[in-house]
């Protein structure tokens, strides 16, 4: 038997979810759909998106991928209608999808600035956007947006990155108020080093795992299925009180 919580509240519970195809993304389709949600998830990577599907058939409703690149708003707009075609008006919004791809300011220019805006801010805006009316007619409704304690520890190598996940923490307290005088519940979900696929092939080196135990409060790695496992309880009824707050996952990195 599973000691983690289930959450009745999500049970026929409308969930859309970007970058869902891999990594944190993919857990967070596999942890909502499991809960009984109806999940819809937004990606690029149809091969890993037809991977994940297959694997949750025997959820109580499988999970509707959509094909969208998150950088062309007017395709995003049009996969968010689609969506609520296929599992109706959105109760709870993921915005997960970014790419912490490593640069330097050096080798920056305008439309490398606005590239990475747009995949790891600006999606997040108008996605947040797009589904407010659904949550008015709801009744309330849920928003995580995923923020990132790399530009709190001051991690080098991705400034621009960092800004845009700054600016993330900004965007959730600035709409905190005016949504929740409507029920609608907005946060960050806050990871540290999560170590994904992609996190272990391209960066988990002897030096990080060194660094991970000289200063992780908590043994172990920092997983996927615990930044999912924290999504399910902002996404449900029983964190019906909190807004407008950052909800650190990092295992206690100090």
């Amino acid at each position: 038997m599973s000691s983690f919580a289930t959450y009745p509240s999500l049970v026929d519970r409308s969930v859309l979810i970007t970058g869902g195809a891999s990594g944190i993304g993919a857990a967070f389709v596999e942890h909502f759909a499991r809960q009984g949600a109806r999940v819809a998830f937004l990606d690029v990577d149809d091969t890993s998106a037809v991977a994940l599907c297959a694997s949750l058939g025997d959820a109580r409703y499988a999970p509707s991928y959509l094909h969208c690149d998150l950088t062309d708003l007017a395709a995003l707009q049009a996969a968010i209608v689609e969506a609520r075609k296929q599992i109706g008006p959105i109760g709870v919004l993921v915005n997960n999808a970014a790419n912490d791809a490593r640069h330097q300011l050096a080798q920056m220019d305008a439309t490398a600035f606005e590239r990475n805006v747009a995949v790891n801010l600006r999606h997040q805006v108008f996605a947040t956007q797009a589904v407010i009316a659904d949550m008015q007619r709801l009744g309330g409704g849920s928003i995580i947006c995923l923020g990132s304690t790399g530009w709190m520890k001051k991690n080098g190598g991705y400034p621009l990155y960092a800004m845009a996940k700054a600016a993330v923490h900004g965007f959730v307290n600035g709409m905190a108020r005016e949504l929740g005088k409507q029920k609608i519940r907005i946060n960050s979900l806050v990871p540290g080093w999560v170590i994904t696929e992609k996190q272990a092939r391209l960066w988990l080196d002897d030096a990080g795992r060194e660094e991970i135990e000289r200063v992780q409060c908590l043994p172990g790695f920092l997983m996927a299925e615990d930044l999912a496992r924290a999504a399910l309880f902002l996404a449900a009824d029983d964190s019906r009180m909190c807004t407008g707050q950052d909800f650190i996952v990092d295992g206690g990195w100090v």
